[in-house]
């Protein structure tokens, strides 16, 4: 496999099992979550690649520190510490912290293919290893298995399979260059984003924070990842009166209006 750069065709092929999630309408898709089972010689197959390209990622110290999903020593507590300590610190020092909390829709099944290969080239990733990731991303399909019946095989055009081993190492490969600033901390695992910021002007911190997600929209978009503005939210943590309002700016062409962020206080 690494010799000739390949990723076997038959091993390409996932089977995806629709579970229901809890409270939501049967008869919705939008309501399952797709689960792929994927052949045994495919998930020794990425181990293998995953090590290597975990290896390279580690050595030349590529994933930026606020990324903490399925990376080595690490797991979802030392994300929830930092927010902690930031909030903490906030509120020791009199500030007003305001957290948003972005909901990537489908995170893993968008990922743009070619824009994924312009990461690896980006990073330096050894070029056989880049051909036989190519090899391994293009040209999948799925079929769809609801009790014994089978749906007609459909090809997969983008993202990355979900169940996989690579999958998670690519998506962080993917958002690795988000859009960070002086006055905004990042906290990420994996798909889920937490952006926060202090201050101890109210509408100073406010200004921070819309600015930072109005770039952060136009990232997405050109990297064509989309936002569920109905379940991102943003808390602010203060012992005084709140600060204005937190949006989320779509850019110019999107057919996405203005969306105002549900807000909660602590």
């Amino acid at each position: 496999m690494f010799k000739l750069r390949y990723f076997s065709n038959a091993w390409k092929i996932a089977v995806v099992i629709p579970i229901l999630k809890h409270g939501k309408n049967p008869k919705l898709a939008e309501s399952h979550r797709p689960i792929s089972l994927l052949a045994i010689l495919s998930k020794l197959a990425e181990k293998i690649i995953s090590a290597r390209l975990n290896d390279y990622l580690e050595k030349e110290n590529i994933l930026v520190p606020e990324q903490h999903g399925f990376r080595p020593r690490l797991s979802t507590t030392q994300p929830l510490l930092r927010v902690v300590e930031y909030i903490k610190d906030g509120i020791d020092r009199h500030q007003y912290t305001a957290a948003v909390f972005l909901d990537i829709q489908k995170a893993f099944d968008r990922i743009w293919h070619t824009g994924l290969l312009f990461r690896l080239i980006m990073y330096k990733i050894p070029p056989p290893l880049i051909l036989l990731l190519k090899s391994y991303i293009v040209d999948r399909s799925f079929t769809v298995k609801i009790n014994r019946t089978f749906s007609q095989v459909r090809p997969a055009k983008a993202g990355v399979v979900q169940g996989s081993i690579l999958g998670p190492v690519l998506f962080n490969l993917y958002v690795n260059d988000i859009l960070k600033s002086t006055n905004i901390m990042i906290c990420m695992y994996a798909d889920d984003t937490a952006i926060l910021s202090r201050h101890y002007n109210p509408n100073t911190l406010t200004q921070n924070i819309n600015e930072h997600l109005a770039h952060l929209e136009i990232w997405f978009s050109v990297w064509k990842i989309a936002l569920n503005t109905t379940k991102t939210e943003a808390v602010f943590f203060t012992q005084r009166r709140p600060p204005p309002e937190i949006t989320l700016q779509k850019p110019k062409n999107s057919l996405v209006s203005t969306h105002q962020i549900r807000r909660c206080y602590n």
